[in-house]
Order: structure tokens, then sequence, then C-alpha cells
């Protein structure tokens, strides 16, 4: 058991360091409209304020591994305990808010690759995203699948001559997250290329109910985000910011912080240059690297410490015993089996597919060499034949 719990923390790592690889040479291009109604899809019709805070904490992908870690091994802090308990960690406090809504740190974690990319989305084309997430309100709200009741309450209101759509829980203090089908929600869903993407919480059976509602969470002030529909744009509460993160904020303003990307490359240029400075080219990429390499080492001590609260001390004990060698196999093992168990289960290949093999292609092109040096010696000590070349 603790060969394979180690073997899955990393591989857990090796698909993180995927956030890590560097952009290919040609700059990535921008969202369309029917990708980011893709990436939107799962969040649309959750209260603003979780929106908006989803949104901010996605463009920290590694720091939401740590938070949902940390929020499996904690499952019964809450309320002002957990307010506590928040001081202590060094995330960006977006990241720190979700703590108090373990569905959705779950499927953030869970879709990894999504997060990434709604984070991308959010800093590169920001109103657009917000655009995306209205056009898909007023898809749910037409169909009869977005309206007001115990668990919130849903409203109209012009912003900057547009009508947009709000949705407010209906008790400040205890919010209740949505879990829906995204092909159903939004019938028809209009972009067959561009399936929505879907999270299903432990429990819930697919198909039982296109729309339902988790328990509710207490959340206290970990609810501080706001959307201006009508700018485009994400805000912050700072009232009540403070009191969560115990902090004294002056301005509603919210901004990205670098510090908190732990080494991710931002997807395009625009994001790099003004949040890193970075330029395509060796020099970014050797610059980027020490981060990301920092980034790494976060997570794999956040992935031991976790395997130390997960087991007894007997595991802990047993985690000593295990021999580097064994290490090296399970994590192989890890690497080589998860991909193609994904897909022996039907779900198509995503950017984590493959990762972790370059231990396997190392070794391969270290035999390839190891062949070719050997056929080199060979030929020089005959004389050259065989195709041998002199120096």
């Amino acid at each position: 058991m603790n060969r394979i719990l180690a073997g899955f923390s990393l591989w857990t790592l090796a698909a993180l360091m995927a956030l890590s690889l560097p952009l290919r040479a040609q700059e990535a291009a921008s969202f369309k409209k029917e990708e980011i109604e893709q990436l939107v899809a799962p969040i649309a019709l959750y209260p603003d304020a979780l929106v908006a805070q989803i949104l901010m904490a996605s463009t920290y992908p590694l720091e939401i591994v740590q938070a949902a870690r940390w929020s499996k091994a904690n499952p019964n802090v809450k309320d002002k305990a957990l307010e506590d308990a928040m001081q202590k960690q060094s995330w960006d406090p977006s990241v720190k808010s979700l703590a108090a809504f373990p569905q959705v740190l779950a499927m953030m974690n869970d879709k990894l690759d999504w997060t990434q990319k709604l984070g991308d989305a959010f800093l590169g084309q920001q109103k657009e995203v917000m655009d995306g997430v209205q056009r898909l309100r007023t898809k749910a709200h037409a169909a009869g699948n977005l309206k007001s009741g115990k668990e919130q309450t849903v409203s109209t209101e012009k912003q900057d001559g547009t009508t947009v759509i709000k949705i407010e829980p209906a008790s400040p203090q205890v919010v209740y997250v949505p879990t829906y089908d995204p092909m159903v929600v939004y019938r028809p869903w209009p972009y067959p290329a561009y399936p929505p993407y879907y999270y299903y919480p432990p429990g819930y059976v697919p198909g039982a109910m296109f729309f339902s509602f988790s328990v509710g969470f207490i959340v206290g002030n970990a609810m501080w985000g706001g959307c201006h529909w009508g700018g485009g744009n994400v805000y912050i509460n700072h009232h009540t910011y403070n009191n969560f993160n115990k902090t004294d904020i002056k301005t509603g303003d919210w901004q990205h912080r670098p510090e908190h990307r732990k080494g991710v490359e931002y997807r395009d240029a625009g994001s790099r240059q003004k949040y890193s400075g970075q330029r395509p080219g060796v020099d970014s990429r050797e610059a980027y690297r020490g981060r990301a390499e920092a980034g790494q080492q976060d997570i794999a001590r956040g992935g031991a410490d976790q395997m130390k609260r997960d087991g007894g001390p007997g595991d802990r004990a047993g985690d000593r015993d295990i021999g580097a060698g064994d290490r090296q196999r399970d994590a192989a093992g890890a690497r080589d089996r998860a991909p193609g168990a994904d897909r022996a289960g039907g779900r198509q290949p995503d950017a984590f597919d493959g990762v972790g093999r370059g231990g396997q292609t190392r070794d391969n092109s270290s035999r390839g060499a190891s062949s070719r040096a050997s056929a080199a010696g060979h030929a020089r000590a005959g004389g050259g034949g065989g195709g041998g070349r002199r120096r």
C-alpha cells in the first residue's frame, strides 16, 4: 500500500509538471467564443461571488492542488476554525477562500487541465470570459433551468447599458453550490465540436437530476468576490475580504499576483509580458525553469506531508523502508499505467496523458546511445570498416 501511495504521489507530481512545460515556438491563439463557453459551462450557474473567486483562483493551479490536499486531509475544519487555519497557509487569498467549498476545490483539482485553461482564458481574455458566463446564463434562463428558490435568488439588472443576470445566495451566510449537466441545462448545446466540461461530485448519479443543489456551506467571510458584468471584470468586497484574511486593504480592485503562479508558464505573450516580463526564446525559458523547479519542490514537499497525514505511524515507518530502487519502479509504473488506464476507462486523452514517460524515453535513448558507441568502437578497432567514421 505504501508503495502504491508513493507511486501515486509521484504520478501526481509528474502530471503537475506538465503545467510547467515550455510553450511551443508558435504563439498560442486566443480562445474562441465556443471554447470560452466550453470552459465556463461548469461554473456559469454558480453564485456571482463564487464565480469571481473561482476565476481568480484558477490562475494559480499549483496552489489549487495544495489546497485540495489540505481540504481532503482536514474535512472537519470549518467556520471560524477554517479562517484561523488559512492564516497559516501561504496560498493566494482566492485559493484560501475556496477551502470553504471542498466540492469546488475537488473539481478544480480533479480537472486540473480545465483549471489551467480557465485561468489562462481569464488572464488573457477577462471580458470575453465574463461575457461567456452571461451568454450561458441567458440560455439556461430561456430553457427554464435558472430560477430563484430557497437556495438562490436570480435577478436581472442593467450594467453599463447591458442587461445581465445575477445569481446570489438566498441567505448571505449559507451558499448552495449547484450540480448540473451542461449538455442539458443550456439546451441545446450549440457547439458539438466543443462539448462542455462537467464534473459530478462523489455520490451524484449522472442523469438522476440534471440540476440539483449540494448541502449548504456556511461560509462566514469566505465569500468576498464580486462580478462587474457590464465592465467585464471581477472585484473584491474589501470589508469581507479583510475579515477573512486578517488584512487591511483599502481598494476593491483585484490584481493577479505572479508570485503565487509557482513557475507555471503563462499561455499568451500578453500575459507573459504583463505578469513576468517573459519573452519567447531561450532566455525566458531558462529564467522560467528556475521558478518551475521551485514550484515542483513545493508540491513534492506537500505530497510527502500529505502521505504522512493519510497514513498512521506504521505507514510512515514503511515509507522509510522503501528503497530508492523501489520508489523509482513504483513511480515508473504509475506513470506508465495512468494514461493507459484512463483511455481504457473510455476517457479521451487530456493535457496530462503521457506525462511522466520522460524517464522511459531517456532510458531508450541511453540504450541507443550505448549501442551506437559500442558499434563505433568495434568499427574503429577493425580499421574503420562497417560504416564507422574516422575522426
